[in-house]
């Protein structure tokens, strides 16, 4: 969420913008970008310390008020830019948020974006308001509803790495058996039975042998597979959907 440092359209002071809005009666849109992140077999999200005094040392989401001369995906994507330098990452529209009083200013109701990036792929080039990754399960507590914004996200991802194969960005692109079932059990939040688990996605038929195996690993050393997305474009979808492990 947007604060005193906010690069909302026009660049006027984002307080001076609230004020208005409350003045005379109008709804202000916002975007908030949940970017998720996989490193060290853990699930991360990427957030900023509010600059609001209400919010004092509280972590918040990144995002800012929708211009009137930029779309919604515009937004987002100008937020994700300025607050973190990356401009290669896609977002996915999620949901609204407009219950009453979610912002202390004004009535602001805001859109979700999430996306799903290898940490290691996206390296941060501006770090403004102590911007970093963040393990999920160390928050509790937000500036905002953001909390609940990012728990209903999570929620959104753990559905979606269940019907579509999104999870396989974060990995390298060879990658062991051992790495796919920790990346699953982060994003789930579950411990995974390891046989099912390794059942279930060689009934696929898209990991791809690369007869290669993991090196410099302090256990015993596991074969190293690739996922096949051109098999996959060409596969039914139904032959994906409804993974439930």
């Amino acid at each position: 969420m947007f604060g005193s440092s906010s690069m909302a359209a026009g660049k006027k002071d984002i307080k001076t913008i609230l004020k208005q809005l409350e003045s005379d009666g109008i709804i202000g849109i916002s975007v908030d970008c949940v970017i998720f992140g996989f490193d060290e077999n853990e699930l991360k999200v990427l957030l900023i310390k509010s600059d609001l005094k209400k919010f004092e040392s509280k972590w918040s989401l990144l995002g800012d008020l929708v211009s009137n001369h930029e779309d919604l995906d515009e937004a987002a994507y100008r937020v994700l830019k300025e607050r973190t330098g990356m401009d290669d990452v896609y977002l996915e529209q999620v949901r609204a948020f407009g219950e009453m009083g979610r912002h202390p200013a004004a009535r602001v109701v805001t859109i979700a974006y999430c996306s799903l990036v290898n940490i290691q792929h996206h390296k941060l080039k501006i770090l403004d308001n102590e911007l970093h990754w963040h393990r999920l399960n160390t928050l509790s507590e937000m500036a905002f509803d953001h909390k609940k914004i990012m728990d209903t996200c999570h929620s959104w991802l753990q559905k979606r790495v269940q019907e579509h194969p999104l999870g396989f960005s974060l990995l390298p692109q060879k990658f062991s058996l051992r790495e796919l079932q920790n990346l699953y059990e982060a994003i789930l939040g579950v411990k995974l039975d390891r046989r099912n688990f390794r059942k279930k996605f060689f009934s696929m038929d898209l990991l791809e042998d690369t007869q290669e195996y993991e090196a410099d690993v302090p256990h015993r050393p596991g074969k190293l597979y690739k996922f096949n997305y051109d098999k996959y474009q060409n596969k039914e979808r139904k032959k994906w959907f409804g993974i439930d492990f």
